[in-house]
């Protein structure tokens, strides 16, 4: 399965190369912050992809600003990840500005969406 939405399939690398970097961390963060980080990131492809599916542009646009949310806390996840030295700050910035560019490829399609439907 692949989505050929260009923001989506950022997303889903985004979410490869978190499993990747989080597969280093110590095992005792298998349920603390592995778990979290892997799941905020994979949030963010999940939700466009089930939005896209949705009969409703409405209901779209809803799980789109939940797909914007995502990046937010997987942000904070890889800051912590990075503060406890967890990865390395190339890792992170690389990483951060990843989850940047989706927020603000989600931030225009929403905007536009909106405006059509105006």
């Amino acid at each position: 399965m692949e989505c050929k939405l260009e923001f989506w399939k950022l997303a889903h690398q985004l979410t490869l190369n978190v499993y990747k970097i989080s597969k280093n961390f110590p095992s005792s963060e298998m349920y603390g912050l592995t778990s979290q980080l892997r799941r905020s990131a994979s949030s963010i492809p999940t939700n466009i992809i089930e939005g896209q599916g949705r009969q409703y542009e409405k209901e779209y646009i809803q799980f789109l600003y939940v797909a914007k949310g995502s990046p937010e806390e997987t942000n904070y996840h890889l800051y912590l990840a990075k503060e406890l030295n967890y990865i390395s700050n190339d890792s992170y910035n690389e990483l951060y500005e990843i989850c940047t560019r989706i927020k603000m490829m989600l931030f225009t399609l929403i905007k536009s969406l909106k405006t059509r439907k105006e």
